[in-house]
């Protein structure tokens, strides 16, 4: 029985029509289990009935056309009480409803079990039978089986069959969601924008020893015709965005210049493989690495790299380089919205971008925001070619994508679009104004930031300085850990960039979720395991040559703060801070000696920084009073403290929507955290995406966090918000949110209570 489950869903699941693989399915069914009837029901939820989709047992020409209510008959019954329903003679049930088209007078035994995808139920799957009886547990058992693993195939169908003509005039409107990537509302028809070139479907080639020499020529040229192409993309945007905006193409150039990029290519080239496929095998590999890490932020630069080989790919294949044919206005659809499309089009009516991967930390949705264009990220898949021409709402605010809209959604989109731009107005007047609240409560936003700080910098954002900076991309883009000399010049660029305020550089955070292509690291439970400050005091070879970078490229300007991730216990606190003290001796002393009699007339002297610890490992929450002892600050990790505290890992998709950190536990664990932190008067922050929603920061606020860390796109808003409301009005409302029991109950009364306070515009342009 287990080969005919898993053959009647894998032909389910390669069907590309959604009826002849339901109707196929329903006599497989039959036939396996030796019943007279199998039918499916499928949930309309507008409608608030299920609709008879394909039977082999009942009238073919009542398909599409029989429904039955959410609360009618045994179909109705099932769905309500969502387990299987198993009754031997049917039509003397109490629910029993009669409905004469589909004449199933003659049949008396009844099995029915609902078809569940995430906790909302799909339809249902039936079996009938003319001899009255139960049905044995056998039957039922393969019945529930073949529904549960039906659910997820039907999931993905149903979303290309909201495409489809004819259900599109049965039930109109169809709404997609995705991730919010920029703010704003456009209205406009879609285009979709597929790959010039793909090395994911690039086939792998070797070339003889003769020809590698060529190869490696080939190469080179693509390399700077490649780059040439990111310099006049730039161009392009220059006078539109900062410079520090266009600093995101200078991150593809470093990425080009890359020593390690060229020397692996060029060792797969020795090794005989064809310079196309040689890169292809070099860029994929680096693609799976930032893809395994968990930090949002890092895996991101995963559609960096992979935009960059593409490119490279196109000018090895020397293609005319085709153009769209687009109208005078449209919403850009792909599959991989990258930067450089954004440059290409932005001048020629693009009006949003909606892409199938990626998410707010995807440079797409950073510059979207900075040329002010709706983007939606990591919409659900669905056939790219179906939504070509249609035409759509994006709502950047939610990530709701509406396609086809009716005059009704437009008219209210259309009142949305001018209450927006006149809360954009007003926001951007008070970006460099302090963050502090009516009443006098002062708060500190500062940025979040890792790959590149040129493009994010804090002062033209009205942010004060950088509350947490990633320092594993260095580490990542090598064959080799890199030098102390390397390390102290990026630092001290990044150090420099925030002369007048303080930059919080996290030590490496790297493990078996982000491994190094040199260290490698292989676990069952990588987030469970070796990781974070467990790597680092277990090689303190490496840890050592990191904070002496750090305390050296700080001599000049003296605004480092170093912070320590992963943190579980104390001893982990003990045993860094005696290597932090060893390295800043160990530079003090270097530093006099190189300078001699000198040192004395030296007005800025090396400073041991300020050291604190990251707060993403719920044991720390218990062990704050002797944590306070030793450290200078206290840093939530909001995202990890979430996934550890909720047991949820995100970046399953089965799981990730229980990934709330408005649930009761998380934010009550913040206010122990907030009042803790105050009674040892340690200054605390918080740098995880909760900081970067207004209803997040209010109750941030109220709670008494001194700092909020965020992504620059998400800093004006919050100045915004924290202005215009009283620090004791937020007491109340955090008051009242301490006591609801549920995440729901925690969304629903905050966006009632910002849209009361008049700040309703980022409620329904998203929380």
């Amino acid at each position: 029985m287990l080969t005919t489950l898993r053959r009647i869903i894998l032909e389910f699941s390669q069907d590309t029509q959604m009826q002849s693989a339901l109707e196929r399915m329903v006599s497989q069914v039959k036939n396996a289990l030796k019943t007279d009837c199998c039918s499916i029901y499928l949930a309309d939820y507008t409608q608030q009935h299920f609709v008879l989709m394909a039977s082999d047992g009942l009238a073919q020409d009542s398909f599409g056309q029989t429904t039955i209510g959410f609360s009618e008959g045994l179909i109705g019954l099932v769905g309500q009480r969502e387990e299987p329903l198993n009754i031997a003679n049917a039509r003397n049930h109490l629910h029993y409803v009669h409905a004469p088209e589909v004449k199933e007078d003659h049949f008396n035994a009844f099995l029915g079990t609902p078809i569940i995808h995430q906790r909302k139920v799909l339809g249902i799957l039936s079996i009938q039978q003319q001899h009255a009886r139960h049905f044995s547990e056998n039957e039922e058992a393969f019945l529930v089986t073949l529904a549960a693993q039906l659910a997820n195939a039907l999931a993905n169908a149903e979303v290309k069959k909201l495409f489809s003509q004819g259900v599109e005039q049965v039930h109109g409107v169809k709404q997609l969601v995705g991730i919010p990537g920029a703010p704003g509302i456009a209205m406009s028809q879609i285009v979709v924008c597929q790959p010039k070139a793909d090395l994911s479907t690039l086939a792998l080639q070797k070339v003889s020893p003769e020809q590698q020499k060529l190869q490696v020529k080939r190469f080179e040229q693509a390399l700077t015709t490649t780059r040439l192409d990111f310099e006049q993309l730039s161009q392009k945007l220059t006078g539109i965005v900062t410079d520090d905006n266009l600093a995101i193409f200078d991150v593809y150039i470093q990425l080009l210049e890359q020593a390690d990029i060229r020397q692996e290519v060029s060792k797969k080239i020795a090794q005989g493989w064809q310079a196309e496929s040689a890169l292809k095998l070099v860029i994929e590999h680096y693609v799976r690495q930032f893809e395994a890490i968990e930090d949002s932020y890092l895996r991101e630069r995963a559609s960096d790299i992979r935009d960059l080989g593409n490119r490279v790919l196109l000018n090895f294949q020397n293609e005319h380089k085709q153009t769209l044919t687009l109208p005078g206005a449209f919403i850009l659809l792909a599959q991989d919205v990258t930067p450089a499309m954004l440059a290409e089009y932005q001048h020629k009516g693009l009006k949003a971008i909606v892409s199938m991967s990626g998410s707010t930390n995807s440079h797409a949705a950073i510059l979207a925001h900075a040329l002010e264009l709706p983007a939606i990220m990591g919409l659900t898949a669905v056939p790219l070619a179906q939504l070509e021409h249609q035409q759509a709402i994006v709502d950047g605010f939610s990530g709701e994508l509406f396609i086809n809209p009716d005059e009704t959604l437009k008219r209210e989109y259309q009142h949305l679009i001018a209450q927006e731009r006149e809360l954009t107005e007003k926001i951007q007047q008070e970006i460099h104004l302090p963050t502090i609240t009516p009443d006098g409560n002062v708060i500190e936003l500062q940025l979040n930031a890792g790959l590149s700080v040129g493009f994010d910098r804090p002062e033209n954002l009205g942010a004060l300085g950088i509350g947490l900076y990633r320092t594993e991309i260095p580490f990542m883009n090598r064959h080799c850990f890199p030098s102390e000399h390397e390390q102290t010049q990026l630092y001290a660029e990044i150090l420099a960039s925030c002369a007048q305020h303080t930059v919080t550089m996290r030590t490496l955070d790297v493990g078996g979720d982000k491994s190094l292509p040199y260290f490698p690291i292989v676990e069952d439970n990588p987030f469970l395991g070796w990781r974070g400050i467990r790597i680092t005091l277990d090689h303190p070879e490496i840890f050592l040559v990191q904070v002496r970078a750090m305390m050296r490229a700080s001599q000049t300007h003296q605004n480092l703060e170093i912070m320590l991730p992963m943190i579980s216990n104390v001893s982990e606190v003990d045993e860094s801070i005696r290597l932090i003290n060893q390295a800043y001796f160990e530079v003090q002393a270097e530093i006099k000696s190189e300078l001699g009699p000198n040192y004395d007339h030296v007005v800025n002297k090396l400073a041991r920084p300020k050291v604190g610890i990251m707060l993403e490992v719920p044991s720390v929450i218990f062990q704050i009073e002797e944590l306070a002892k030793r450290v200078d600050f206290f840093s939530v990790g909001s995202n990890d403290l979430t996934q550890y505290l909720l047991a949820v890992d995100r970046n399953n998709v089965q799981v990730a929507n229980l990934h709330d950190a408005y649930h009761p536990a998380v934010l009550r664990a913040l206010d122990q955290i907030a009042k803790q932190s105050a009674k040892y008067s340690v200054p605390l922050s918080l740098c995880g995406e909760l900081s970067g929603q207004p209803a997040g920061a209010l109750l941030l606020l109220a709670m008494g966090f001194d700092k909020l860390s965020m992504n620059g796109h998400n800093i004006a808003r919050i100045k915004w918000v924290i202005r215009h409301i009283d620090f004791n009005v937020a007491k109340q409302i955090l008051s009242h949110t301490l006591t609801l029991t549920t995440a729901k109950q925690v969304h629903g009364y905050l966006n009632e209570q910002l849209e009361m306070l008049g700040l309703g515009g980022f409620t329904r342009a998203g929380m």
